[in-house]
């Protein structure tokens, strides 16, 4: 039986780039019957769940998902995969800085592999010198935390299996930002194959960038994410005192 991709897609006050994304998606989506899409309204003090209903509207393929109140981008994110009927599922950004054509290619990716414990996710190309940096050192800070090797953590999209997915993201998975972090650590701590496809961040053209769109957020994100990664390795090493 061919697999089905539930992709999610967050959207926290992104009111004028939704257009924009659906219209992106009914376009790299056309004539497949193999893909859907959960748009997450995901508390939003605009009228992004109004454009979604509406850009959506007697389009199967498309779903709005609703969030009365906003927890953070990983709830959003699993208020979708819990909805979600695909085998493999994925999640990327709403606000246009990522193409959602780049799942389509990691849905490829994963469907090459022998078999499905594989995680596909991108990887940024073309990055400044600082940002690059940026990544870099968190990413150290993270592997050597964690005992793990963990590599660009925020890049997108996220794909992965529904296997993947009930083990360990239905229950007990960050609400914040963290939500990258905790899929790859769990991803390679199991020894899953992780692989990278190349991804191009395009710059945002509408609203306010949530997480690492500018030096403002980037540093509020690089700050919680420091968090919890001590946060993760205190919990780990609680549970491996239990066993």
């Amino acid at each position: 039986m061919a697999l089905r991709l539930s992709l999610v897609i967050p959207c926290y006050n992104e009111q004028d780039n939704i257009p924009l994304i659906v219209a992106r998606l009914r376009e790299i989506l056309n004539g497949r019957d193999d893909v859907e899409v959960l748009l997450v309204d995901n508390g939003s003090r605009d009228a992004t769940g109004e454009r979604i209903a509406r850009e959506t509207a007697n389009d199967p393929a498309l779903r709005l998902v609703s969030v009365p109140v906003n927890k953070g981008y990983g709830h959003g994110i699993k208020a979708g995969l819990a909805q979600a009927a695909g085998d493999i599922l994925a999640w990327t950004h709403a606000d246009m800085q990522t193409d959602p054509k780049d799942v389509l290619v990691a849905f490829d990716t994963f469907r090459a592999q022998p078999d499905e414990r594989t995680v596909v996710k991108g990887r940024r190309q073309n990055r400044r010198a600082l940002e690059t940096a940026f990544t870099f050192g968190m990413q150290l800070v993270a592997s050597a935390a964690l005992r793990a090797r963990l590599e660009d953590v925020n890049a997108q999209p996220k794909l992965f299996s529904r296997t993947f997915y009930r083990r360990h993201l239905a229950v007990g998975a960050p609400d914040d930002f963290s939500l990258d972090l905790y899929l790859l650590y769990w991803a390679r701590a199991e020894g899953y194959r992780i692989l990278d496809v190349p991804v191009v961040f395009a710059n945002r053209l509408h609203g306010e960038a949530k997480g690492g769109g500018s030096w403002r957020t980037r540093i509020k994100l690089i700050r919680r994410t420091y968090a919890y990664i001590f946060e993760l390795r205190r919990s780990l090493a609680k549970q491996a005192l239990t066993k």
